[in-house]
């Protein structure tokens, strides 16, 4: 029975702890965005810890993002940003990109996105109407040279579809997908004849739509264009992908 159960104890260093404690209090909202943090002889105090193990758990929490530290004004908790939760899933999905999370990345997009342009319908905007306008313009008058730029201006176009809906949690799960958009549309550009003049007609319905306040059309419309984009991915991507 000895063999079966071990003494209870924790893996965590020093300033791990200090970090791990410094963190709570930010989450339960004890240290708020701005609040400057005590000094380091303070915090030692506090913590009954060495300087070298509260400085090692400051650094990480600066790294991570969540306190800042400047030089003459001493250490504050960050302001947090839905830029910072972004950029963090954009790196994760940039690390994982494979065959799978294409897969995957589609089959969420057919599930969400034609909800989100019902969405977009309902509560758009004149000024998400201008930007949407534009970003077809541009797509249109786009060398077709230049494939990289015509897979940004869809993946903005999807983007500011996001945007009109005015909810920011959809803006945070969504825009990291988007972001690798360009990586298939290279692909897309390169190798299906008449994809672009696919593409830019689905927009303008898409728009259309929005524009009209249309929910249940810009829904159908989104997912028409989704359909399309997941056969030429099943036709061309999947089997490019399979042999690498």
């Amino acid at each position: 029975m000895n063999t079966v159960f071990s003494q209870i104890g924790t893996s965590q260093t020093l300033s791990q702890k200090i970090e791990r404690r410094i963190e709570e209090a930010i989450q339960q909202r004890k240290l708020l965005p701005g609040n400057k943090l005590p000094s380091e002889k303070e915090l030692c105090a506090s913590f009954a810890v060495s300087r070298t193990a509260l400085r090692e758990a400051l650094r990480r929490l600066n790294a991570r993002g969540l306190i800042e530290i400047k030089k003459g004004s001493g250490m504050h908790i960050s302001e947090i940003h839905i830029e910072d939760a972004i950029k963090s899933l954009n790196l994760y999905y940039d690390l994982k990109f494979d065959s799978n999370l294409i897969a995957q990345m589609i089959e969420m997009r057919l599930l969400f996105e034609p909800q989100i342009a019902r969405l977009a319908a309902r509560n758009r905007k004149e000024d998400d109407l201008s930007v949407l306008f534009n970003n077809i313009v541009e797509l249109k008058a786009c060398s077709p040279d230049n494939t990289q730029m015509e897979a940004d201006l869809i993946n903005r176009f999807h983007t500011n579809i996001a945007k009109a809906t005015g909810n920011s949690m959809i803006l945070v799960s969504m825009e990291p997908i988007f972001s690798l958009l360009p990586r298939m549309r290279n692909f897309l550009y390169a190798n299906v004849d008449g994809e672009k003049e696919y593409t830019l007609e689905a927009h303008s319905n898409i728009y259309a739509a929005i524009e009209a306040k249309n929910d249940k059309l810009a829904h159908d419309e989104m997912r028409t264009l989704l359909r399309r984009n997941n056969d030429v991915y099943d036709k061309y991507f999947k089997n490019l992908l399979s042999k690498e």
